[in-house]
């Protein structure tokens, strides 16, 4: 079994536990998926649930393309790929909820692999997940903090406050100077390890994504809303909008190498607006959203490098990856 076939068999797994887990919230409404292929650059799966009574919006999606020459997205910081061949495979997520107060989540988990033009075969692994909500609990932050650290403490101490920092940069709307939510993990050009071991850390996040989200939907779902609540929320998913069209490295890439559109922006929420100038109430939650929990903040205790550190060799105990993401 080739490198990227055992991956594709993990992400078509993924695909199906998101979806069955999603589906699980919704009685009437049911995934509607769309198998697509684009000429001479792959295809892939597309699921969509819209219109339910809990999820206003849900895509998972399993695409595999392969190209002549990686786009500007893939070679930023990495030149030296410039002109590689190269095949891209992954599973992106993005649940937009109808309750203003269940937050939106996104995951995506990738693999690359990449031909030089003197035929040096370069693979790495990216991915991670973020949490944006709109009207902030902190032991839901704590929950999705805690459980993100868990799937990474199994392989190396410092993952999760790396990864976190990564997480907090990343997400970052440079232009309005905020954060796009509370943050979570995010990690790319993971190679410094085995193939097994990167891989084994990519499963991880992944199989951890519903942990940290369902119990969260499940505590928020029922909570009564007014159509204030809701006026909020579509303003604040302008911000989401606004990250996606302009910083989302996926996305520039999708769009970049000629992808299928409809999968790369099924990303969007399905209501949306924009507001001049708006000024929350002081003192009120809308406020208090921006003002507290759209502030990189350490929402559990991280200890310090330990001796003891599964899938790290020793020779390179600290060596968390090996090039540097933004």
């Amino acid at each position: 079994m080739t490198l990227i076939t055992l991956v594709k068999t993990y992400l078509f797994s993924l695909q199906d536990t998101l979806c069955d887990a999603l589906q699980h919230q919704e009685s009437e409404k049911q995934f509607r998926q769309d198998l697509w292929t684009h000429e001479k650059i792959g295809g892939g799966r597309t699921r969509i649930l819209e219109n339910g009574a809990v999820i206003e919006r849900a895509g998972v999606n399993f695409s595999h393309v392969a190209g002549d020459a990686l786009p500007p997205a893939a070679t930023l910081k990495r030149p030296d790929l410039m002109g590689a061949e190269f095949e891209a495979l992954g599973v992106s997520s993005v649940i937009h909820p109808r309750n203003p107060f269940v937050p939106t989540a996104h995951l995506n988990v990738r693999y690359f692999q990449a031909t030089k033009k003197n035929g040096e075969v370069v693979w790495w692994f990216g991915g991670g997940y973020d949490l944006t909500p709109y009207y902030g609990f902190d032991d839901d932050c704590v929950h999705w903090h805690k459980t993100a650290k868990k799937a990474c403490d199994q392989f190396h101490p410092d993952y999760y406050s790396q990864f976190k920092k990564n997480a907090d940069e990343y997400f970052y709307l440079k232009h309005r100077k905020e954060c796009r939510g509370i943050g979570g993990l995010f990690f790319d050009d993971l190679n410094a390890l085995s193939f097994e071991d990167c891989f084994s850390f990519q499963q991880a996040v992944g199989n951890s994504f519903m942990d940290a989200y369902i119990p969260i939907v499940e505590k928020r779902k029922t909570i009564e809303y007014t159509q204030q609540h809701r006026d909020f929320q579509s303003y604040r998913r302008g911000r989401y909008v606004e990250f996606n069209l302009v910083f989302d490295r996926g996305t520039l890439f999708g769009l970049q190498f000629g992808g299928r559109t409809e999968a790369i922006l099924m990303s969007l929420p399905p209501v949306v607006n924009w507001i001049y100038d708006f000024v929350p109430s002081k003192n009120s939650l809308e406020e208090k959203l921006t003002n507290y929990y759209l502030k990189p903040r350490e929402w559990v205790v991280t200890e310090s490098l330990s001796s003891e550190c599964c899938f790290v060799s020793a020779m390179h105990p600290r060596k968390v990856f090996s090039r540097e993401m933004q």
